[in-house]
């Protein structure tokens, strides 16, 4: 059992849910009050109106009629789409129902739909003290169409005041599921409807069908090296073995483990040296490309330097 929502605890659940609201006249403190109890709320209910013609329903739902007068629901749901709040406390929309229901939907321990209603408007237990009321906006013949944006609509509101109870789709029912007398929705089951605010309960609130999964943040793509040629000649010139002076520099690294990956090096030569023995790997790495001669000479130029990049993932400058 749960008190019933605020008409501003309502408002933000609908909006959150992506629902489009229209507050019709002082819908805040238009209700039933007086002639009986309002809450504690166990369920939502689904209607159809039975009319055509969105502002002419909205206004009945308001005021009623002689022998029933309004507010009939908590909100009329249009053809549109859109949600037109017409009151909020005791309603005179679900009248007489099945106690037993009232029981199942409770727990929320029934299989695909509560137990058939024995109980009708005239002998049974009193919804509109226990039910949330929203009647759509069809003539319930059950050839008058149900548009998506209809139909989305009575999703997302009946998972709003789902979600802000904490109750599972379970806790909606159709009218027809809950007096014996009564045949609406019609045009739709309350098995799909209930699976489809189920499935809605799965999600954040402003989820939309269609919407894939949030994904992990792309892990940042690590910077490529990037070797500086004129370092790099200065390096392969000077031979640290002849010189006596060893000059380390990153980015002969990067070639030599360039050209140990290209098995022309000894692993044990990587260590940004550049000395004779990486000298002649490069040189066999210039012959690999089609250089002979003088061209051939271990120093690297520009252009095969560029082509063991492109391979090992390095850039050069000149």
């Amino acid at each position: 059992m749960a008190t019933p929502l605020s008409a501003t605890a309502v408002l933000t659940a609908l909006r959150a849910e992506g629902v489009r609201v229209v507050e019709v006249g002082n819908w805040r403190t238009h209700n039933r009050n007086s002639k009986g109890a309002w809450g504690p709320v166990n369920g939502s209910i689904v209607h159809h109106t039975v009319t055509r013609g969105t502002a002419s329903t909205v206004a009945m739902c308001r005021t009623g009629y002689a022998s029933l007068p309004g507010p009939l629901c908590h909100g009329v749901i249009a053809k549109d789409g859109r949600v037109h709040v017409v009151g909020w406390g005791r309603t005179n929309h679900a009248g007489g129902g099945d106690a037993r229901v009232l029981d199942q939907v409770v727990a929320e321990s029934y299989g695909s739909r509560p137990t058939p209603p024995t109980k009708g408007n005239a002998n049974g237990a009193d919804g509109n003290a226990r039910f949330y009321g929203w009647e759509c906006e069809n003539l319930g013949d059950g050839k008058d169409p149900w548009p998506a944006a209809q139909y989305d609509a009575i999703v997302r509101v009946q998972a709003a005041i789902c979600r802000a109870h904490g109750w599972s789709a379970k806790s909606v029912i159709g009218h027809l599921e809950w007096s014996s007398d009564k045949v609406d929705p019609r045009g739709f089951t309350m098995q799909q409807l209930r699976a489809d605010v189920g499935d809605r309960l799965k999600h954040p609130a402003n989820w939309s069908p269609g919407q894939s999964a949030p994904t992990a943040p792309a892990k940042p793509t690590p910077a490529r090296p990037v070797v500086d040629l004129s370092l790099l000649t200065a390096a392969a010139r000077r031979d640290p073995v002849r010189s006596g002076t060893p000059v380390s520099y990153t980015g002969a690294r990067v070639v030599e483990a360039a050209l140990a990956a290209e098995g022309l090096l000894a692993k044990k030569y990587v260590d940004g040296h550049f000395g004779s023995a990486t000298v002649t790997a490069y040189a066999a790495w210039q012959r690999r490309l089609g250089y002979t001669g003088r061209d051939a000479d271990g120093i690297p130029g520009i252009t095969t330097l560029k082509r063991l990049g492109k391979v090992h993932g390095f850039d050069v400058v000149a």
